[in-house]
């Protein structure tokens, strides 16, 4: 019987790049805010836009310049569930909602989720999506 393996936590480069002063190592983020940091970027992220793997990465951004409607609501969620589901082996996702918000004209996203391997409650992730060139 394969035994379960758990983690005892996470931890992600920061974006920023800074250096932490006393150790002059790069500043790290750990579990929660890692991990909903990397959702964030692969929501983002266009297909196709990282070199070693060209499958890596959703059509959000293009759809964003489609009609603001409930159909381009549900294309949006498809994309977020897929790349979620495809790329980030430490969530198990518990629901993704997207509304049209038509008088600021984005799209508000809501991605619920676990953490695979810790303690913890389920998260949340908030973020509005906007047409941007």
């Amino acid at each position: 019987m394969p035994v379960e393996r758990v983690s005892k936590g996470f931890k992600d480069i920061s974006m920023s790049f800074q250096i932490n002063p006393l150790s002059y190592d790069l500043i790290t983020v750990k579990n929660e805010t890692a991990i909903a940091r990397s959702l964030r970027n692969l929501v983002l992220t266009n297909r196709g836009e990282r070199f070693f793997d060209s499958n890596l990465g959703s059509r959000v951004n293009n759809l964003l310049f489609e009609n603001l409607d409930d159909i381009t609501a549900s294309s949006v969620r498809s994309e977020i569930e897929n790349v979620i589901n495809n790329y980030e082996p430490r969530v198990e996702l518990i629901s993704v909602e997207v509304t049209p918000d038509y008088d600021s004209g984005e799209l508000n996203a809501v991605v619920r989720y676990f953490i695979v391997g810790i303690d913890a409650e389920p998260q949340q992730l908030s973020f509005a999506l906007q047409p941007t060139r």
